[in-house]
């Protein structure tokens, strides 16, 4: 009985932990995306677009995660109908991030590697169709699990109240493995993507000169910033997995790992957007310290 108590308590504390990074991470993205609507050349140019587009996904994703976080620690039991709305949005926000990052990725070689191309490729138009294209990529992934799903569930399991997560909706093995084989080769892809624009962008770092040079290893650096941040999320593609295993063993060992897999590839690669944008770029880092100051002033 003390021994229950006393791994309760301590789960309460580590959902109230993860109850404080999630505001703060919250309020911070707001603050972002509110200084992205401030200037028309944040909402004019595509890298500064495609920032507030992972800043959104990122706000969505983790205010879903947060909710099926809790409901899987507490055991709560929802209608099948409420669940899959839930899944919906946090499969397709899942990959948003990553696919987004990736095109940001290719922003960063096209402005480097082919600065004559750059106006054509990164227009106001391209970028509308670069945001219906980064949301049809990742939208495939769910729409493929979903399809498995209602050609195999029985007509009474959408009636039925469940703990709600990705694995009620996986009914036969070979689900499972088709699932994992889109995330692995949407992983390889990605990968495959980040490698070549640094490398090109490596070569063209080595080859210029003068303003030029540093110009194209600050661009070097936020692809590598990207990669880092893009792993941290692909390897969020293996978590369940790992998860679903530990489950079947122990389950004190499955909640202390699916809290780290949340607080390190969850939590930790989304607050990595503000560090690269936010604070790295200077033309909204300034505005992001206008518009702080601002406030300060009218609440004073």
């Amino acid at each position: 009985m003390a021994a229950n108590i006393t791994t309760e308590y301590k789960l309460n504390e580590k959902i109230m932990l993860i109850q404080v990074f999630v505001v703060l991470f919250l309020c911070i993205n707001l603050l972002l995306i509110t200084t992205f609507f401030s200037k028309e050349v944040f909402y004019t140019t595509m890298r500064y677009v495609l920032f507030a587009v992972t800043l959104m996904s990122d706000c969505l994703f983790l205010f879903v995660t947060d909710i099926l976080l809790i409901l899987s620690y507490y055991r709560f039991m929802i209608q099948m109908w409420l669940c899959l709305i839930i899944y919906i949005i946090s499969s397709l926000y899942m990959f948003v991030t990553p696919v987004t990052l990736t095109a940001m990725t290719l922003e960063r070689y096209v402005a480097i590697c082919l600065p004559l191309r750059h106006a054509e490729l990164c227009s106001p138009r391209s970028t509308l169709h670069g945001f219906l294209i980064i949301h049809s990529l990742s939208s495939l992934p769910c729409i493929v699990v979903l399809s498995m799903f209602f050609a195999s569930a029985s007509s009474a399991s959408y009636t039925q109240g469940r703990t709600c997560s990705v694995e009620i909706f996986i009914i036969h093995m070979w689900q499972g493995h088709l699932r994992s084989a889109i995330n692995q080769f949407y992983f390889l892809i990605m990968c495959i993507t980040i490698v070549f624009s640094y490398v090109k962008i490596m070569r063209a770092a080595k080859a210029a000169s003068g303003e030029d040079k540093m110009s194209t290893w600050r661009g070097l650096r936020t692809v590598g910033l990207h990669a880092l941040q893009l792993l941290l999320c692909l390897i969020q593609l293996w978590c369940p997995f790992i998860e679903a295993a530990l489950l079947k063993i122990n389950i004190m060992v499955f909640i202390n790992v699916r809290y780290f897999n949340y607080i390190t590839f969850i939590l930790a690669p989304r607050c990595l957007s503000p560090l690269i944008y936010g604070l790295r770029d200077e033309l909204f880092f300034h505005a992001l310290k206008r518009l702080a100051l601002c406030g300060l002033r009218k609440k004073h």
